[in-house]
């Protein structure tokens, strides 16, 4: 039994289950599928969170029906060909111990007809908030072909060797379509009173129950919307969830936040408070005398965990993108040891973030992720033959190739030229609400002190000193810089920015780095539409500056729109004061002010200003290589010091090549 979270690791009886802890690693859609059909990928990122110690793993959604898929790595739906597939999945994670439960869901009105080819099916024939399409109102005879594709996916998930199944009623998709009035505006015998509006549920669990027996676990997962009155209430979620639970109809209930309504909740960033689903999770466990209740959405730690299950708030944890960053969280939390975990930043860039661009997910700080059978997981093969590295530069590819090459048995140096390790990735943890970033960083010091990596701080390396160092490999991370001269892309005819010598004019990095002390009135340049440009913007307008942010783009936080953080944060700028100007650029700085360009109407206009900081692309810092392979010598470039790049493909290439040494 754990020390420091006791509840959590109490085991806890599910229907026929005894679970080993109250972890769950919850449902999402890890778009893996391969043909329709789980393959390696997919089998070797489950059962990796089964290994690393969850008690239950609910197994990303299949759609029940044509009209239900969403991503073109969906899994088939409605075809017993699956069935073979999914006894991998199911074998691979019982064989570390977890319970296997399927998700079975239906989107209802918000479908993406470019990946169905279906119409999409809903109670009322409501617009998709998924894309632009309307929806088709169901007939009686489609709305039965619908329960019978959830009881029918039951069946399949049973004979593939699923321990239960968790049908899917949050976000205000199908199911909770028909409870919600504001979209279910039937006047048949589906629609209108609340017998009515949950008979299709009632209908879907309890021919579950008949087609798969009394030892088959069954979930239903809600989700919480308070910001908009078309949802439904706390207490009216609560209502009906009673009402299935006085009949019997569910074992669990797992409590979410969100909707298609407002997106930004399903997943929510930094920007949001933690332990978003505990307030759902405590109403509902207060109305239900025979479910147990998950709560899930944001818990990102054991320790959010244990808090939620001591205040009583729920019975089980769903943590998510925890396990997703580290899927040894469980063992680590049992073992006591939670600072050992490689802590989720929530930033949501691999995960939602490329799930949201349909690829298969991965993270940000563990690129492991989605790669377990090819990597062998997050663990690692000791190396046949230990060698001596040098690895140059401590940001994140720098971090992350020490680590994973002291992991293996090599001795590794890690040089880094200033006083402190992380690179510009330090600098990021100091905008507003990332600290988690920081946080990462103490990870990283605190597992290279205890694989005794030789970190030589202040130490600038040039190639005469390769020798001195008396290394088998050489792993350079240098780095980069900003561009000095000012160049933007959306002026690729102008190589200088015109005026940028009369002074004022700033990196994001020199702001964030507090070498400069910007003015009160402050033009932020992002060309990036990230959180380098959008973050700085935040920092500069909560410290008091008048900050007009400019951007080629048509929207502020163009690239935040794939990680569901785009619209709070523009909130947040208009909370603090700032504004915007779109689809411009600087044409000059003046000193005073800077001339920008209209892309539309090639209009100008001049904006006073005292600062003008520049989000614009980096350049690699890449002298270094480029002297060492004048003189023929052996190294490996990753990370920004090969090309600038965002975080996530400078941990990628650390882990990448400390393994191939």
């Amino acid at each position: 039994m754990s020390r420091l979270f006791p509840r959590l690791f109490e085991p806890v009886k599910l229907g026929h289950k005894v679970l080993r802890n109250r972890i769950v690693f919850g449902a999402h859609t890890a778009n893996m599928a391969e043909n329709g059909f789980p393959g390696p990928r997919h089998i070797g990122y489950y059962a990796e969170r089964a290994m690393g110690g969850a008690g239950m793993i609910v197994v990303e959604p299949v759609p029940v029906h044509q009209a239900a898929v969403l991503t073109r790595g969906n899994f088939r739906p409605s075809d017993d060909a699956i069935i073979p597939h999914f006894r991998k999945v199911t074998d691979a994670i019982h064989a570390h111990g977890a319970v296997a439960i399927q998700q079975l869901y239906h989107i209802g009105a918000h479908g993406d007809s470019d990946n169905s080819y279906h119409a999409h099916w809903s109670p009322s024939g409501l617009p998709s908030y998924h894309d632009s399409d309307g929806s088709h109102e169901m007939s009686e005879a489609q709305i039965w072909e619908t329960i019978d594709g959830f009881v029918q996916a039951a069946r399949r998930a049973k004979e593939a060797g699923f321990d239960g199944v968790e049908v899917w009623a949050a976000y205000i998709g199908m199911v909770d379509q028909f409870w919600t009035p504001w979209c279910n505006r039937r006047e048949d015998d589906w629609g209108g009173s609340l017998e009515n509006r949950t008979r299709l549920s009632r209908e879907i669990l309890t021919r579950t129950r008949e087609i798969c027996g009394t030892d088959f676990i069954i979930g239903l997962a809600i989700s919480d919307e308070p910001d908009h009155p078309v949802a439904l209430t706390r207490d009216e979620l609560a209502e009906i969830i009673q009402l299935h639970d006085d009949a019997r109809l569910m074992d669990y209930v797992t409590c979410g936040t969100g909707s298609y309504v407002d997106f930004y909740k399903i997943m929510p960033t930094f920007l949001y408070s933690e332990k978003l689903g505990a307030d759902l999770a405590s109403t509902i466990r207060g109305v239900v005398k025979h479910a147990l209740v998950t709560a899930e959405s944001h818990i990102r730690t054991p320790a959010n965990a244990e808090s939620v299950l001591s205040e009583g708030a729920a019975d089980m944890v769903s943590i998510v993108r925890g396990q997703i960053a580290d899927p040894h969280l469980a063992a680590k939390a049992a073992q006591d040891r939670p600072d050992d975990i490689r802590g989720c930043i929530s930033c949501n860039q691999m995960c939602w973030g490329r799930r949201s661009r349909d690829y298969w997910i991965s993270c940000l700080i563990n690129p492991s992720a989605g790669r377990e059978f090819e990597w062998g997981g997050d663990r690692f093969t000791p190396a046949q033959e230990p060698k001596c590295v040098l690895v140059v530069g401590g940001g994140p590819a720098g971090l992350e190739a020490a680590r994973v090459a002291a992991e293996r048995g090599h001795r590794v140096i890690l040089a880094e030229a200033s006083a402190r390790l992380g690179g510009n990735f330090l600098l990021a943890g100091q905008q507003p609400r990332r600290a988690q970033i920081l946080d990462l960083i103490e990870w990283y010091e605190r597992q290279l002190q205890k694989l005794q990596v030789e970190v030589r701080l202040g130490t600038y390396v040039e190639a005469d000193d390769i020798p001195s160092f008396g290394v088998d490999q050489v792993i350079l991370a240098t780095g980069s810089l900003p561009d000095e001269a000012g160049f933007q892309k959306a002026l690729p005819d102008i190589p200088a920015l015109p005026g940028i010598e009369k002074g004022n004019v700033y990196s994001v990095e020199a702001i964030m780095a507090r070498q400069a002390q910007p003015g009160q009135r402050v033009l932020v340049l992002d060309e990036a539409g990230g959180w380098r440009g959008c973050g700085t913007a935040w920092k500069l307008a909560a410290e008091g500056c008048d900050v007009t942010v400019l951007s080629p783009d048509p929207l502020i936080g163009k690239e935040l729109q794939r990680t569901a953080a785009d619209g709070p944060l523009r909130r947040k700028l208009k909370e603090l004061g700032a504004h915007w100007r779109t689809e411009v650029s600087v044409l000059e700085w003046h000193g005073d002010g800077a001339t920008i360009v209209d892309h539309n109407t090639a209009s100008r206009e001049f904006i006073a200003a005292d600062t003008l900081v520049m989000a614009t692309t980096n350049r690699a810092m890449n002298w270094l290589a480029r002297d060492l392979e004048s003189r023929g010598a052996s190294f490996v470039e990753i990370g920004d010091g090969a090309a600038p790049r965002q975080a996530p493909y400078a941990f990628y290439e650390g882990r990448k090549a400390a393994l191939a040494i």
